[in-house]
């Protein structure tokens, strides 16, 4: 938690240094279509995220049970972390960084850049430098929600809608289905998991349905969104 207020500290003081602003720019004032808009992109994020695992089940026949060693305080543990490290990254990545080089750059060029940062940043917290092909996936599926990410803080000026898109993905990833850097938690596979053999078509279905429904229904929903101009 001193992490995050000492971001909130350097993000005022160079929005400050740049043009005599304040936190304003990280739209964290709780409007009325702020507070409405984190429901909505958090709920349709769960559900494209929560896809694949369904879909697992269903063709792969892989079983998930209740986290046998369960506690209240290992998912409100897994449930902070979470919260933790989705602020640090949009504080990072679509706080006040992107806000400059929106100003600077305009819209496109400044979400490509931070986009681009963005997957060269999961390099290092996945700790895969080094390993070519594990750089070059991680890159690509990061950086690819890293523009949805950026998009969608340039269309709104708030970090509402990033927030709600980065910790739906997340919180389902890593706590609901126990398959992020936390290890178990509320969910578990059944062991031992089932060897099955599936087409080409249902395989690549699991592995990229989630992720294209994310950032296709996600990206239609702000499209269609008027541009907030960013007053000071």
């Amino acid at each position: 938690m001193i992490g995050i207020i000492v971001q909130l500290a350097l993000t005022w003081l160079i929005v400050w240094l740049f043009d005599k602003g304040n936190l304003k720019i990280l739209g964290f004032f709780p409007a009325k279509h702020r507070l409405l808009d984190f429901p909505l992109f958090f709920i349709i994020t769960t559900i494209c995220c929560a896809s694949g695992f369904i879909l697992q089940m269903y063709f792969g026949r892989i079983q998930w049970e209740l986290n046998p060693n369960l506690t209240p305080k290992l998912v409100l543990t897994g449930t902070w972390w979470t919260i933790k490290s989705v602020l640090f990254e949009e504080l990072i990545f679509r706080g006040v960084l992107l806000y400059i080089l929106i100003q600077k750059l305009g819209h496109l060029k400044a979400i490509i850049i931070s986009a681009i940062a963005f997957g060269i940043y999961h390099w290092f917290s996945h700790e895969v430098i080094g390993d070519i092909s594990q750089m070059a996936i991680t890159f690509f599926l990061t950086g690819t929600m890293g523009l949805l990410y950026a998009y969608g803080y340039s269309k709104t000026f708030s970090l509402y809608v990033p927030c709600a898109l980065h910790l739906g993905w997340n919180l389902t990833q890593g706590v609901l289905f126990s398959s992020g850097a936390i290890g178990d938690q509320l969910l578990v596979t059944v062991k031992p998991e089932s060897e099955v053999t599936v087409s080409y078509f249902v395989y690549y279905s699991i592995v990229w349905l989630p992720m294209i429904s994310t950032l296709f229904i996600n990206f239609i929903l702000l499209k269609k969104r008027k541009q907030v101009e960013f007053i000071k």
